[in-house]
């Protein structure tokens, strides 16, 4: 039986991954701030599937927290096969609307924690021969918008790369691209969800399948629906100018900083 250590693990897209996973026969490490809420899915998911469920509490915007996932992560004696490296938040506000602490606190977790518990876990799994790295990215990476938006293409662009530096090792990385997702994200943010049109929004627990499916494939790049494709195959041919304008319109409408 296969391990995988899922951070962000008790809402949205990380709990998604790790209903599938355990359903799969996977034993989960759960990582996320909230003790309680760490618990409560650890026991649910022990109970239904019969896996193991391990819980952390860490914060990863705070050296302590990223270091004890680290060391879960690196510990020969009880290997994680698959990270998801889901963790992440948005900031409401434009640029300079924001205050530094939280930009800065957006890049400890989307790129100070990625990169660090990806090496962490990839390094492990390079000895073992074997594992799979998923790091959620955003399809905001594709278009210029703010620091959110930087922070995900960071997120793919290290990921990608990475890949290429691993591949024939056995280990597999791949950034996960969704759109909209029913999740807490824009609660917690603070951000209106009321004029998002319905066709954007994408369900949780199928775009882990999909995702889980293009990590089987052995693809380097998820974008797990049609629509997001599409979407994206038309910001691939529009001219950046017009595309920042775009974009930082729709983003003050939809999206986070």
């Amino acid at each position: 039986m296969t391990t995988a250590l899922i951070t962000g693990a008790t809402a949205g897209i990380g709990a998604a991954f790790a209903r599938r996973l355990a359903a799969d026969g996977h034993d989960v490490v759960l990582v996320a701030r909230d003790l309680k809420r760490l618990r409560e899915q650890a026991t649910e998911l022990h109970d239904r599937h019969g896996v193991e469920a391990e819980v952390l509490s860490a914060d990863l915007s705070a050296e302590e927290g990223i270091a004890a996932v680290e060391a879960r992560l690196s510990d020969p004696r009880r290997p994680v096969d698959l990270l998801v490296n889901n963790a992440g938040f948005g900031n409401k506000g434009r640029f300079l609307d924001v205050s530094m602490a939280d930009e800065l606190k957006m890049l400890t977790v989307h790129c100070e924690a990625v990169l660090r518990l990806t090496s962490a876990a990839a390094a492990a799994m390079r000895e073992r021969g074997r594992g799979g790295v998923v790091n959620v990215a955003s399809v905001a990476a594709f278009v210029p918008r703010g620091t959110y938006g930087a922070s995900k293409a960071w997120v793919v662009q290290f990921t990608q790369g990475a890949a290429r530096d691993l591949a024939g090792s056995g280990v597999r990385l791949m950034a996960l691209c969704p759109g909209f997702v029913r999740t807490e994200f824009h609660e917690r943010a603070g951000m209106g969800t009321d004029n998002i049109p319905g066709w954007m929004w994408l369900d949780a627990d199928k775009l882990v399948t999909a995702a889980l499916a293009d990590l089987a494939r052995g693809r380097t790049l998820s974008v797990p629906d049609p629509r997001y494709k599409a979407l994206m195959g038309v910001v691939k041919l529009a001219p950046r100018a017009l595309l920042g304008g775009v974009s930082s319109k729709a983003g003050r409408k939809y999206g986070p900083q």
